[in-house]
């Protein structure tokens, strides 16, 4: 560490993994916006992932849930209700959604299939927890995973215990593994800041999370893993220039500083290699044109795509 280092910011220690991650993995992303930034941060990559196929997810027992649902369609049944003249999940953000109850379970089904295959196949499966607030339905007490502007009246909001977190996390564990016994977990906790129940009351949500998942990392430890990306904002990112205007979210430079702290503790040396030569691409295909249905743009993401699938065959992707 130097000096300025040494006078100006915290060091959150991050071991390097023993067996870090491999380009060819798989990698699914279950949770709270975090989960959805690192996802589409692989996604765009081209690497192997897939990101909250339903929606976000922010308490341990709306990802439990939607993980057992996943591994047992058949057992399970989807509820489904209606709302403003569309067919909505309680399971599910409001991105999916049909016309008629069909359209809408068709889509659940299709989204849970898909969670379904993911979970067998991966090698990673990363767990984003937002907070241990959770809203229930007052008439037969399933916790919902988005209210979908419902009128209040009809939940009821809850603070989990630290043994039902515990217990919920336990439980997908052992879920998860019953199908996959390689897979891997690796829990994290998000930098958002919930202020809606009082920075308090934030504080307590996190440290309920927190203490739920070292229960579930020292139970299993050799399945179980905890990225500190919480504790790397709150430490070495502990400035407000680090936050989005609503000063809750991280930042794009925040998200890019943890996203850079993952790649050289938890990826192998050979995928930190694909990566940087993956970037100009990367750059390539977030670049905005002027004239997006030109014949010259057309032809720079055919050039583009190409790069792609060599990059991919040298890699074994």
């Amino acid at each position: 560490m130097n000096y300025q280092e040494h006078l100006f910011r915290t060091k959150v220690d991050i071991p390097k993994w023993d067996k870090p991650m491999s380009v060819s993995d798989h990698v699914v992303f279950l949770g709270s916006c975090f989960a959805q930034y690192m996802g589409e941060r692989f996604q765009s990559f081209g690497l192997h992932a897939l990101c909250n196929p339903l929606g976000v997810l922010y308490n341990p027992e709306s990802i439990r849930l939607q993980v057992h649902a996943a591994l047992h369609c058949d057992e399970v049944n989807i509820p489904l209700f209606r709302i403003d003249d569309e067919w909505r999940c309680w399971w599910a953000g409001t991105q999916i959604s049909g016309s008629s109850e069909k359209e809408c379970k068709d889509a659940v089904e299709g989204a849970l299939q898909m969670l379904r295959l993911s979970i067998l196949s991966a090698d990673y499966l990363f767990v984003t927890l937002g907070t241990n607030v959770c809203y229930q339905l007052k008439d037969n007490g399933l916790v919902v995973a988005n209210c979908h502007k419902a009128p209040g009246k009809m939940f009821s909001e809850e603070w989990m215990p630290l043994p039902d977190c515990i217990k919920s996390l336990m439980d997908l564990v052992d879920d998860v593994h019953e199908q996959n016994p390689d897979l891997k977990l690796v829990f994290t906790i998000s930098p958002f800041r919930y202020a809606k129940y009082g920075y308090h009351g934030n504080q307590l949500a996190k440290s309920a999370l927190m203490l739920a998942v070292e229960e579930v990392r020292k139970t299993y430890p050799v399945q179980v893993s905890y990225f500190p990306a919480y504790e790397i904002m709150m430490d070495e990112l502990r400035d407000y220039r680090f936050y989005t205007e609503d000063m809750l979210h991280p930042s794009g430079v925040a998200v890019d500083y943890i996203w850079d702290c993952l790649v050289k503790t938890a990826m192998s040396d050979t995928m930190q290699e694909y990566l940087q030569e993956y970037a100009p691409i990367r750059g390539g295909l977030f670049h905005k044109p002027s004239k997006p249905d030109s014949e010259v743009y057309k032809n720079f993401l055919a050039s583009l795509d190409e790069k792609a699938k060599m990059l991919k065959a040298k890699y074994n992707i």
